[in-house]
């Protein structure tokens, strides 16, 4: 049993991962993060002693394109392989022309290019759907996947027990190594558009059920306090429900967040200096725009 976790390097080192998983002859990839990545994929599939021919699956948990947005040059590049996604997913990256412009109308045509390169659609032939507790035969081992809302409502987690593991996606939180200092601090993603707390907390305890040793996360890496990162996100997301439930425009909700983070950060002997806070201030910014969306549809 072999898995390598590789960084994607986007926007920056140790912020978003993939993972090249091996079990005899097969290889699979499970996330794709964007197209700028596909080199650095391929270059630990190499570095493994695999060529492309070897990946049997591409597995993305949910089609947000820090995880989803290269699925179709790593799929060019692994003539074999076939994508593996959630069945509200799928239909995204056999047509991703809605993603496209949703991403373009946020960021710009000129940021987009840079953040996420080239997407283009793939054959429909090559995709698989896979519903809630699908089994997927994997050399000698096998992977289930399980639907798990509350990031979104198109994400999956799977489970791999000859690894012990469960890769995660953002249904599990954002461990950022830089935060590490002091020990454990784990936050999660309630971006928008489809943040539920209480689908979110469900899923939390879907995956601690399972019982594996370790979770691997896509923001960013593999953990064995199992049960204390689920801890730690659990706070953070009954303290969205409540800020959901207050309601408030988006730079108020913001604010709340930097505020918490701050007081846990001191709380763990470790005050936030301003690469703290710039790394911090995406998924902050983005968790608050979530918030504000679910409080304004009354979520």
């Amino acid at each position: 049993m072999t898995l390598v976790t590789i960084d994607c390097d986007y926007v920056g080192p140790e912020i978003a991962c993939a993972y090249l998983r091996i079990e005899g002859d097969e290889c699979a990839f499970i996330e794709a993060n964007t197209s700028r990545a596909t080199p650095r994929l391929l270059d630990a599939l190499a570095r493994a002693g695999k060529a492309p021919e070897d990946v049997r699956w591409i597995i993305v948990t949910h089609v947000h394109l820090d995880h989803a947005g290269g699925a179709a040059s790593l799929m060019r590049a692994c003539p074999n392989a076939t994508l593996l996604a959630h069945p509200r997913a799928a239909r995204h990256l056999i047509d991703p022309a809605r993603i496209i412009a949703g991403a373009t109308a946020v960021y710009g045509e000129a940021r987009f290019r840079e953040l996420y390169g080239e997407i283009q659609p793939i054959d429909a032939a090559r995709v698989r759907s896979l519903d809630d507790g699908a089994r997927v035969p994997f050399g000698a081992a096998e992977l289930t996947f399980l639907h798990t809302r509350g990031h979104a409502n198109h994400h999956f987690v799977v489970h791999d027990p000859a690894a012990d593991t469960v890769f995660t996606g953002d249904a599990f939180g954002l461990v950022y190594p830089r935060l590490q200092r002091r020990g454990l601090l784990a936050f999660p993603s309630t971006s928008p558009t489809d943040f539920d707390a209480d689908a979110a907390l469900a899923s939390i305890a879907r995956i601690v059920g399972l019982g594996t040793s370790t979770v691997a996360l896509t923001h960013f890496g593999v953990h064995r306090e199992v049960r204390e990162l689920a801890d730690q996100v659990r706070a953070w997301l009954y303290l969205s429900a409540r800020l959901v439930e207050a309601g408030g425009h988006a730079a108020e909700l913001e604010a709340e967040l930097v505020g918490e983070m701050e007081r846990v950060a001191e709380e763990r002997g470790m005050p936030l200096d301003a690469d703290d806070l710039r790394l911090l201030s995406l998924d902050l910014g983005l968790n608050a725009q979530g918030l504000a969306h679910a409080a304004s549809r009354g979520a």
